[in-house]
């Protein structure tokens, strides 16, 4: 019997966590390497948007067991997508059908990732950083991490995001671009007593209220179909902003703690409408962290090897265009899928990998550029 294919993913999150459960399905030697402690060890942000095509995705990886949990966990399905000015005077909406109970239009981040990582305990290292590789002279991967020691497979996948150390080291010139944007992720938790604070839109779906100076936010609910040991239902609370309208350096920025990152909320948005204000107020102030929303360029294709890339390793992609979590899912199923017809022997590794790369970068590049003209909408020059 022939050796299986050895696929070492560089990162546990939505793509590398959907490629490890589609090779694993068809049982390639795949391992994942996940520089966090365990899946809970930080905030990532919450309320995630899925599509069609990351419907489709989702169900090309996951065994029915799988997606099954994952549907059942994820968020009850909305109707609308809705803008605001800071005023609440409504600018856009529109609202879509019901596509019914088997479709996942919206997930939580953390309980997303729980059911991507149902059964691959085996195969999910944590605490281990892939710091970088070398290329055999058998032509296999070799790779090293940052606590020491190194592995060896006939692939690498770096699925390790927007600072992804193996896109470093195969495209130094494709360093992810700063729009210029910060973003304040934080969560009210619907309660007896904030329910009442939630406009009757805002329960619809996913709503943008704006001003005319630079910040914006998005607020979305996140009702579960089947609520996850530890979690509740939420609105999120999300603030969007230039850098200016902040008006705080990043190593300000950053080193806030999530309280005060929540006080910056409240304070962006003095001159709002009460009805948001009392969003932001009765929000949990623990739950705020700040990410830099940065998006990959457009690059030329390379020459095809052991080492590829996925997700926003590659086509960094900003969260305006809500479809960043959808291209991770197509790049995972695109891979799995060419990865299980080279193990078979349909076809070269390498050319494999190269009809994986030929597909992904046009369609994740070409998501990059909706998400950006998105957000010129929504901040005009800032971007």
């Amino acid at each position: 019997m022939s050796k299986r294919t050895r696929v070492l993913i560089a990162g546990g999150g939505i793509g590398g966590l959907a490629l490890a459960q589609a090779l694993y399905r068809d049982g390639l030697d795949a391992v994942v390497y996940e520089r966090d402690a365990a899946l809970r060890a930080r905030n990532q942000g919450y309320r995630i948007h899925i599509n069609p095509d990351g419907n489709a995705a989702l169900r090309d990886c996951l065994p029915p067991g799988v997606f099954d949990l994952v549907r059942d966990t994820s968020g009850k399905n909305t109707e609308l997508v809705a803008a605001y000015t800071h005023r609440m005077e409504q600018v856009m909406a529109q609202t879509f059908p019901d596509p019914g109970p088997d479709f996942i239009t919206h997930v939580d981040r953390e309980t997303f990732r729980q059911g991507l990582f149902h059964g691959l305990d085996d195969i999910v290292r944590f605490g281990r950083s892939v710091a970088g590789y070398t290329i055999t002279e058998s032509g296999r991967v070799r790779v090293e991490f940052a606590e020491g020691g190194t592995d060896e497979g006939d692939l690498l996948v770096g699925a390790d995001g927007v600072g992804s150390a193996v896109r470093g080291q195969l495209l130094p010139h494709a360093e992810p671009r700063d729009l210029g944007l910060r973003c304040l992720y934080g969560r009210m938790p619907i309660t007896e007593v904030t329910e009442p604070l939630v406009p009757a839109d805002f329960e619809r779906g996913f709503c943008w209220v704006g001003d005319e100076h630079g910040c914006g936010s998005g607020f979305a609910p996140q009702r579960f179909r089947t609520r996850p040991e530890g979690r509740g239902d939420y609105l999120m609370t999300t603030l969007v902003a230039t850098v200016e309208r902040l008006g705080i350096p990043d190593d300000k920025l950053f080193a806030l703690t999530p309280e005060e990152l929540w006080r910056l909320t409240l304070d962006s948005s003095a001159d709002w409408d009460d009805s948001v204000r009392a969003l932001f107020a009765h929000a949990d102030p623990e739950t705020f962290c700040p990410i830099t929303i940065r998006v990959g360029d457009r690059i030329e294709p390379w020459r095809s090897g052991p080492v590829t890339v996925l997700g926003d390793a590659i086509h960094a992609i900003s969260p305006t265009g809500g479809i960043g979590a959808t291209t991770a899912l197509q790049d995972a199923a695109t891979l799995a899928g060419e990865l299980v017809a080279a193990d078979r022997g349909e076809k070269p590794l390498t050319a494999a990998v190269a009809d994986y790369e030929s597909v992904m970068l046009p369609r994740g590049f070409g998501n990059v550029e909706m998400s950006v003209a998105m957000a010129a909408q929504l901040f005009g020059q800032a971007v």
